[in-house]
Formats: C-alpha cells, sequence, structure tokens
C-alpha cells in the first residue's frame, strides 16, 4: 500500500494535471449548461490539453469522464442533456484522471449561482468535513482517526454521513487498498505509514443517511430527497503528516 519516492511524484504530476481540470470548471458558467456538455468539455480538456486520460471512461462500463450529481443526487450520477444545471442547484463533479500510468481523484461540489442557505451551508460543512479528515493523516495516525473527525464536523453541523461508500487507496489502479470510512472511532483500524497514498471524500446528506441506487443501475440519491454535497481529494502520507495532490489554486493551505 506504500508508494515509492518515483512513484509519488508521477501521482503529484496526476494530481497537479487534475486540479487544472477543476481550475477550468472554476471558470464556467454553469447555469443553462447540460451536465453532458460539461462532461464533454472536460474531456476535451483532459485528452487534448492535458495529453492525459479520463480514467473514469470505460471504468466498469461507465461511458463518461465524470460523475455530475445534482441537489438528492448523492454520487455516480450520468452526465445527460436533459440534466441542465440551473440557478439555485448544487452539482458535485467527480473526476479521475491518468498520467503516465497513475491515477489521481477529486471532486467538489457547485453552488450554481445563487443557492439557498441551506444548501450553501451544506457544501461548506461538507467541504470542512473534508479537511477535518485530512488533517487527521500523519504517520502513526489510524484510518479511524479520520473517519471520526469527519463524522465529529458532520454531526455537529447537524448532518448525517453516507455510510454506504468510502474512500480508497489509489496509484496504477483507480481503487486500491485500504477502504476510508467517513466514520469511525479514534485509535481504531490500519495505522497510516509514509507513502500510503488514498482518497478522503466525504458525503454528507441534509437529511437521514439512507440512499438509495437508481434503476440505472449508477445513479445514487438520498433515500428522503434530502440534499447531498460531497467533496474529494487524493492524498499522500509523508514523513511529518500530509501532501493533498489534487490540491487547486484556490486552496494554498
Amino acid at each position: 500500500m506504500t508508494k515509492k519516492p518515483e512513484e509519488l511524484a508521477l501521482l503529484a504530476e496526476s494530481g497537479r494535471l487534475l486540479a487544472s481540470v477543476f481550475a477550468l470548471l472554476d471558470r464556467t458558467e454553469l447555469v443553462g449548461r447540460s451536465t453532458l456538455a460539461i462532461n464533454d468539455m472536460v474531456e476535451r480538456f483532459i485528452t487534448q490539453d492535458l495529453a492525459a486520460r479520463p480514467a473514469s471512461k470505460g471504468q466498469y462500463g461507465f461511458a463518461f469522464v465524470l460523475n455530475a450529481s445534482i441537489n438528492e443526487v448523492v454520487c455516480h450520477g450520468i452526465p445527460s442533456s436533459a440534466d441542465v444545471l440551473k440557478e439555485g442547484d448544487i452539482v458535485n463533479f467527480d473526476i479521475t484522471l491518468e498520467k503516465n500510468g497513475y491515477i489521481a481523484d477529486s471532486s467538489k461540489t457547485y453552488c450554481v449561482g445563487a443557492v439557498n442557505t441551506a444548501a450553501k451551508r451544506l457544501v461548506e460543512a461538507t467541504y470542512e468535513a473534508m479537511w477535518q479528515g485530512i488533517r487527521a493523516v500523519r504517520p502513526g495516525a489510524r484510518l479511524g482517526d479520520i473517519g471520526f473527525a469527519i463524522e465529529r464536523h458532520a454531526k455537529r453541523c447537524g448532518y448525517s454521513v453516507v455510510r454506504d461508500y468510502c474512500g480508497h487507496g489509489i496509484g496504477r489502479e483507480m481503487h486500491e487498498a485500504p477502504q476510508v470510512m467517513h466514520f469511525g472511532k479514534p485509535n481504531t483500524g490500519l495505522t497510516l505509514r509514509e507513502g500510503m497514498v488514498f482518497t478522503i471524500e466525504p458525503m454528507l446528506n441534509r437529511g437521514r443517511a439512507k440512499v438509495r441506487t437508481e434503476d440505472d443501475g449508477w445513479t445514487v440519491v438520498t433515500d428522503d430527497g434530502s440534499l447531498s454535497a460531497q467533496f474529494e481529494h487524493t492524498v499522500a502520507v509523508t514523513a511529518k503528516g500530509v501532501k493533498v495532490l489534487t490540491l487547486r489554486p484556490d486552496e494554498r493551505r
């Protein structure tokens, strides 16, 4: 589960390129655009401008380069020309990118135009929950410490944590060991070691944590119809703590 320095350098390059994809989305007017049009724009940018591969396309039979999850969609939303983003929506774009054989994975929930206070608070709390988990990463810490930090923040904000999906190791394959739960108890689980690389990607719901998969076999929605948000970064355990490999230009912390 640990990567060599040369592998970490390649993962960092994939992460840097993926961060530039989100910088492109940050500059994009989302209102009035379909999620399929955004998918196609991202595919062109990854393949033509970055000379990289969108790793999600073809993975497990998925036909697109990103997941587009709107409002009550928790994850795995399928891009569609019928799904046109409108003022007040929140939408998560989950994107993977492979360069030189190594994959980075990241997602961000966008507020489309002006959103109501409840939606904005959920998005902000989910983002901070991810960072609470990231701050728990260091050599000698345990996986349970990450999950505990995320769940504690979510509960303090009045939100539930989706338990059906988790973070994961990543490298040459999109999904490697270990699994990274977004709930847990301190000082439990696998001990973190320098060179480990994995994603932290909590999904928070305004309502209950229960989710269900729609008939298309992909789209996961909140069971009670409440809003859901997600953020994700790929991180590496370093000698002194953690490095966020997919850190975006607007996130210098």
